[in-house]
């Protein structure tokens, strides 16, 4: 193999990684484990949405999340059209996101479809997001 060049298993292998990092992320926010923030954030993690701004560090990210909790609401992330382009120790990886916010036994009273792109980075301890970037699509009332 050349210099630089990874094998075609160990580039799957990062793609079908980077895939459940996403799948992590969603279920993180849809089950509130926010004590797991660190399996899917690097430290230094940035993350950019309209409404947090720009939020430095795995801390403030997790503060912001526990902030947004609405008592009695649920969400259901669903992420959809992956893109992965796998660049050595680093990623540039985008996906859509449908979020269902919801209360137990109802249906959605508010949905949004969103854009995420990110970069990602290998870490000693798998994959992890560096910096997510938050783009809303759209938004629906019930």
């Amino acid at each position: 193999m050349k210099e630089g060049v990874m094998s075609t298993d160990t580039l799957i292998a990062d793609r079908i990684e980077i895939a459940d990092l996403f799948t992590r992320f969603a279920l993180l926010l849809d089950e509130k484990r926010w004590e797991d923030a660190a399996t899917v954030f690097a430290d230094d993690v940035a993350v950019h949405s309209p409404r947090g701004g720009e939020l430095r560090g795995i801390d403030k990210v997790v503060g912001f999340m526990r902030q947004g909790e609405v008592e009695g609401q649920h969400a259901q992330h669903a992420t959809t059209d992956l893109l992965v382009d796998v660049e050595g120790d680093q990623a540039a990886a985008s996906a859509n996101s449908l979020v269902y916010y919801y209360r137990d036994g109802q249906a959605p009273h508010f949905t949004g479809g969103l854009r995420l792109t990110s970069t990602v980075v290998r870490t000693r301890a798998g994959w992890r997001f560096s910096e997510v970037r938050i783009t809303p699509a759209w938004t629906r009332d019930a």
